[in-house]
């Protein structure tokens, strides 16, 4: 399988915020939308910082 868990990062460290992260997109204010395997999404402000293919991580910051 190709899906990733994703973690929010801040001055404290990581925060894993979801699991089997499938899809990641724009929405129109800016902000990333993330779907997982079941369809389910999570609209943030922030930005991708780094995606490790090989770990299966998204490192996402505000």
């Amino acid at each position: 399988m190709c899906e990733a868990h994703a973690y929010l990062v801040t001055e404290q460290g990581q925060e894993k915020i979801m699991e089997n992260v499938v899809r990641i997109s724009y929405d129109d204010a800016g902000g990333l939308v993330l779907a997982d395997l079941f369809g389910d999404e999570m609209r943030l402000e922030a930005r991708i910082r780094e995606i490790a293919l090989i770990e299966h991580k998204i490192y996402l910051e505000k």
